[in-house]
């Protein structure tokens, strides 16, 4: 099967096209007009299928090795799956992705320290970058930082947007066991809040002092708690309030932040000297600011407590793959998130699957056209 793309876009039209898209995906009753367990869009080539998968992760050469030197032999509890951008795009023909936004997932860089992060780091992006080049409709990506370091990181950053032309940046719930929304953090967010940057928030292992003694792997339940930790520290240190040009995609319907939002809103109350700051905004203007994939949470249960807090146009589609390439080897259709037609009709997941998510990655946006 060959997957070759020369097509390009100019990134002044992203908006312009981001708009026109959404507009087009109410009008027309959704891109996907998908029933429940349906068949829309997968083709042998993809040329159909106008899913665009915000939550899909690259494995390079060189990151693996550098994960596997440092013993790190099942981050988040999984062993690294096979990875290749071939296996990528094969992937995705079969349930009718059109593009993956690529992503390192947990344990980034952290494992690896001084010099040796910010090579790491340049080096995933780089590679992020000639993927993009060989494949411009089919891949885009969210930059991987050496934090931390956040001078590096600052760097880092301004090399991956305006060299690389990446997508936006990926940021990890904790950095040694340090949330988002701590002040040491505070001029990542501004240059971020400056570029007006898509921020992609994946989990991470909690630090191995502070982690539950549970028999189970991190993923299943500490990843998702630990999203619902940072989220809930950039809403209480006020960086959402600071920082309202960032544009913040919470992973797995954002963990247990959905289902918290009454008890979040407690201390406002109730002791409003608990937390150091709380949010001008509110819990709910807060909550409805971020935005949830349906990675590993495409079901009636997940997706009405997302509802709950916001509206359809704050949730994106994503897959997690190939981490979560098990539950997609069973698959009985082409579609690759049945559950979501239980709750959303046709034209609903048009948004989820197609126009929010390019609204997002601009770049990304125009190079499809």
């Amino acid at each position: 099967m060959t997957h070759d793309d020369s097509s390009s876009g100019r990134p002044s039209d992203a908006l312009r096209i981001g708009r026109r898209r959404l507009v087009q995906a109410i009008a027309a009753g959704g891109a996907l007009a998908l029933s429940h367990g349906g068949t829309a869009g997968a083709t042998s080539s993809g040329a159909t299928g106008r899913r665009i998968d915000l939550h899909g992760h690259m494995i390079p050469p060189d990151y693996r090795a550098a994960v596997l030197r440092a013993g790190l032999l099942a981050p988040g509890g999984l062993p690294f799956p096979a990875w290749s951008p071939e296996g990528a795009l094969d992937f995705m023909d079969r349930f009718g992705i059109a593009a993956q936004v690529l992503s390192v997932s947990d344990p980034g860089v952290r494992f690896a320290s001084g010099g040796d992060a910010i090579r790491l780091a340049r080096s995933c992006n780089d590679y992020a970058g000639d993927l993009q080049r060989r494949w411009p409709r089919r891949f885009g990506s969210f930059a991987t930082v050496p934090l931390p370091d956040v001078a590096a990181t600052l760097t880092e950053i301004a090399y991956a947007l305006d060299v690389v032309g990446m997508d936006g940046v990926t940021l990890l719930s904790s950095y040694d066991g340090v949330y988002l929304g701590d002040p040491r953090f505070e001029p990542v967010m501004a240059l971020l809040d400056a570029r007006s940057a898509t921020v992609f928030v994946h989990p991470g292992e909690m630090p191995a002092p502070s982690k539950p003694e549970l028999p189970l792997p991190d993923f299943l339940l500490e990843f998702p708690f630990d999203t619902t930790r940072t989220a809930t520290s950039l809403i209480l240190s006020g960086t959402l309030d600071r920082y309202p040009r960032i544009r913040f995609v919470l992973a797995h319907a954002g963990g247990c932040l959905p289902f918290l939002a009454t008890r979040l809103s407690t201390p406002r109350t109730v002791v409003p000297d608990a937390v150091p700051s709380v949010s001008l905004l509110g819990i709910g203007e807060a909550l409805r600011r971020f935005y949830y994939d349906t990675a590993l949470s495409a079901s009636a249960s997940s997706m009405r407590s997302v509802l709950e807090v916001t509206d359809v146009g704050q949730v994106v589609f994503g897959t997690d793959w190939p981490f979560s390439g098990a539950t997609f080897a069973v698959a009985e259709t082409a579609d690759p998130a049945p559950g979501l037609s239980d709750v959303f009709d046709g034209p609903q997941r048009g948004l989820i699957e197609n126009a929010t998510p390019l609204s997002l990655v601009p770049r990304l946006a125009a190079a499809i056209g």
